[in-house]
């Protein structure tokens, strides 16, 4: 990730739902799974891994609507009640960590992905970087997470 200065703000495309990131996040996925793929309509999901104490709602909290998953994990979508745009999700309903959708922010391109996951259902029309970090499925979080987001994730035993 490039060095950046945070807050970051984002929100929904009607501008019912706004939000701030008080901080970075841990990391930052490039989700290419079937179910990324069908609930996101598109190729992938970005996704910003964020203690969810650090993002703050600035106006209109996200309305959450559970979604089914391929590991039948509970997986709670969090969209603006008017427009319908998602703006974070919470995998596995941990309350404490949020997976925020980086199309949402207001600069979209200021959180680029850290890694990419689930290449094995990528779109063949999608070309990765030849050094980009890329896993057929998932990947071993303590080499691939900075040492203070592991510690974090630990820690609480997400």
């Amino acid at each position: 990730m490039t060095s950046l200065t945070f807050p970051l703000e984002g929100g929904c495309s009607c501008g019912a739902v706004r939000y701030r990131l008080t901080t970075a996040p841990m990391i930052v996925h490039c989700c290419h799974c079937r179910m990324c793929q069908r609930q996101r309509g598109s190729a992938f999901a970005v996704n910003a891994l964020i203690e969810a104490d650090r993002v703050e709602v600035l106006a209109a909290t996200p309305a959450r609507r559970s979604l089914p998953t391929e590991s039948g994990r509970p997986l709670d979508d969090y969209v603006c009640a008017d427009c319908g745009v998602s703006v974070w999700s919470d995998y596995g309903r941990r309350e404490v960590m949020l997976f925020v959708r980086t199309g949402t922010l207001d600069d979209p391109d200021a959180l680029a992905p850290d890694i990419h996951i689930f290449t094995r259902s990528k779109q063949p029309w999608v070309v990765l970087a030849p050094d980009a970090r890329a896993y057929d499925i998932y990947y071993d979080m303590a080499k691939e997470w900075a040492p203070e987001s592991w510690a974090w994730r630990q820690a609480l035993g997400v």
